[in-house]
Protein backbone atom coordinates (compact mmCIF):
# COMPACT_ATOMS: atom_id res chain seq x y z
CA UNK A 1 0.00 0.00 0.00
CA UNK A 2 1.21 3.46 -0.88
CA UNK A 3 1.09 6.27 1.63
CA UNK A 4 -2.02 8.43 1.82
CA UNK A 5 -1.65 12.15 2.57
CA UNK A 6 -4.40 13.48 4.80
CA UNK A 7 -5.07 16.15 7.40
CA UNK A 8 -3.68 15.64 10.89
CA UNK A 9 -6.35 14.53 13.37
CA UNK A 10 -6.04 15.72 16.95
CA UNK A 11 -5.76 14.06 19.40
CA UNK A 12 -5.66 10.69 17.59
CA UNK A 13 -2.47 11.42 15.60
CA UNK A 14 -0.55 13.30 18.28
CA UNK A 15 1.43 10.45 19.86
CA UNK A 16 2.47 8.98 16.50
CA UNK A 17 3.50 12.37 15.13
CA UNK A 18 5.53 13.18 18.25
CA UNK A 19 7.23 9.79 18.03
CA UNK A 20 8.11 10.48 14.37
CA UNK A 21 9.50 13.94 15.14
CA UNK A 22 11.56 12.55 18.02
CA UNK A 23 13.09 9.80 15.89
CA UNK A 24 13.41 11.58 12.53
CA UNK A 25 17.03 12.49 13.11
CA UNK A 26 18.92 15.56 11.97
CA UNK A 27 16.83 18.60 11.22
CA UNK A 28 13.67 17.83 13.19
CA UNK A 29 13.63 18.58 16.87
CA UNK A 30 10.88 18.86 19.42
CA UNK A 31 10.41 21.50 22.04
CA UNK A 32 7.89 23.55 23.96
CA UNK A 33 5.75 24.09 20.85
CA UNK A 34 5.23 20.35 20.42
CA UNK A 35 3.43 19.57 23.67
CA UNK A 36 -0.09 18.15 23.44
CA UNK A 37 -1.52 21.54 24.45
CA UNK A 38 0.47 23.48 21.86
CA UNK A 39 -0.28 21.04 19.05
CA UNK A 40 -3.98 21.26 19.98
CA UNK A 41 -3.75 25.02 19.32
CA UNK A 42 -2.13 24.43 15.93
CA UNK A 43 -4.64 21.73 15.00
CA UNK A 44 -7.39 24.29 15.58
CA UNK A 45 -5.78 26.84 13.26
CA UNK A 46 -4.98 26.14 9.60
CA UNK A 47 -5.87 22.51 10.20
CA UNK A 48 -5.90 21.96 6.44
CA UNK A 49 -2.18 22.82 6.36
CA UNK A 50 -1.18 20.24 9.00
CA UNK A 51 -0.67 17.05 7.00
CA UNK A 52 0.40 13.50 7.67
CA UNK A 53 1.38 10.65 5.39
CA UNK A 54 -0.08 7.37 6.55
CA UNK A 55 0.81 3.87 5.42
CA UNK A 56 -0.74 0.69 6.80
CA UNK A 57 -2.31 2.68 9.64
CA UNK A 58 1.01 4.23 10.68
CA UNK A 59 2.11 7.85 10.35
CA UNK A 60 5.33 7.88 8.32
CA UNK A 61 5.50 11.56 7.41
CA UNK A 62 4.34 15.01 8.47
CA UNK A 63 4.48 18.60 7.36
CA UNK A 64 3.01 21.61 9.13
CA UNK A 65 2.13 24.74 7.24
CA UNK A 66 0.91 28.06 8.53
CA UNK A 67 -0.52 31.12 6.86
CA UNK A 68 -0.98 34.48 8.55
CA UNK A 69 -2.84 36.06 5.63
CA UNK A 70 0.35 37.45 4.15
CA UNK A 71 3.15 34.89 4.34
CA UNK A 72 3.37 31.16 4.77
CA UNK A 73 5.64 29.10 6.98
CA UNK A 74 6.50 25.41 6.71
CA UNK A 75 7.96 23.34 9.51
CA UNK A 76 8.21 19.80 10.83
CA UNK A 77 8.64 18.15 7.48
CA UNK A 78 9.60 14.69 8.68
CA UNK A 79 9.69 11.28 7.04
CA UNK A 80 10.39 8.05 8.89
CA UNK A 81 14.00 7.03 8.26
CA UNK A 82 13.05 3.71 6.65
CA UNK A 83 10.70 5.51 4.21
CA UNK A 84 13.16 8.12 2.97
CA UNK A 85 14.36 8.52 -0.63
CA UNK A 86 11.00 7.33 -2.00
CA UNK A 87 9.62 10.79 -2.77
CA UNK A 88 7.33 11.15 0.23
CA UNK A 89 8.91 14.37 1.50
CA UNK A 90 8.47 15.90 -1.95
CA UNK A 91 4.82 14.84 -2.07
CA UNK A 92 4.15 16.37 1.36
CA UNK A 93 5.82 19.62 0.30
CA UNK A 94 3.91 19.75 -3.00
CA UNK A 95 0.62 19.29 -1.18
CA UNK A 96 1.24 21.90 1.51
CA UNK A 97 2.47 24.37 -1.15
CA UNK A 98 -0.65 23.71 -3.24
CA UNK A 99 -2.88 24.35 -0.24
CA UNK A 100 -1.01 27.55 0.62
CA UNK A 101 -1.42 28.78 -2.98
CA UNK A 102 -5.16 28.09 -2.77
CA UNK A 103 -5.32 30.38 0.28
CA UNK A 104 -3.68 33.17 -1.74
CA UNK A 105 -0.22 32.82 -0.21
CA UNK A 106 2.46 34.38 -2.43
CA UNK A 107 5.63 33.64 -0.44
CA UNK A 108 6.57 30.87 1.97
CA UNK A 109 9.46 30.56 4.41
CA UNK A 110 11.02 27.64 6.23
CA UNK A 111 13.97 27.19 8.56
CA UNK A 112 16.85 24.74 8.17
CA UNK A 113 19.65 24.35 10.69
CA UNK A 114 23.11 25.32 9.39
CA UNK A 115 24.48 21.78 9.61
CA UNK A 116 21.57 20.10 7.80
CA UNK A 117 23.04 20.11 4.31
CA UNK A 118 20.85 17.23 3.13
CA UNK A 119 17.72 19.29 3.87
CA UNK A 120 19.25 22.31 2.14
CA UNK A 121 19.80 20.25 -1.02
CA UNK A 122 16.28 18.82 -0.74
CA UNK A 123 14.72 22.29 -0.69
CA UNK A 124 17.06 23.80 -3.28
CA UNK A 125 16.17 20.96 -5.67
CA UNK A 126 12.54 22.01 -5.28
CA UNK A 127 13.10 25.67 -6.13
CA UNK A 128 13.62 27.10 -2.66
CA UNK A 129 16.24 29.84 -2.39
CA UNK A 130 18.59 30.42 0.50
CA UNK A 131 18.21 33.83 2.12
CA UNK A 132 21.02 35.83 3.69
CA UNK A 133 19.54 36.79 7.04
CA UNK A 134 19.65 36.11 10.73
CA UNK A 135 16.80 34.53 12.65
CA UNK A 136 16.00 35.86 16.09
CA UNK A 137 13.78 34.20 18.69
CA UNK A 138 12.45 35.16 22.08
CA UNK A 139 10.41 33.16 24.55
CA UNK A 140 7.57 35.39 25.71
CA UNK A 141 5.75 32.91 27.93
Amino acid sequence: MEAVIRAFRFPEDYDDALRLWSSAGEGVSTGRSDTREEIAKKAGRDSDLFLVAEKDGRIIGTVIGGFDGRRGLVYHLAVAQEERTRGLGGLLMEEVERRLREKGCLRVYLLVTNENTAAMRFYQNRGWEEMDLHIFAKNIA
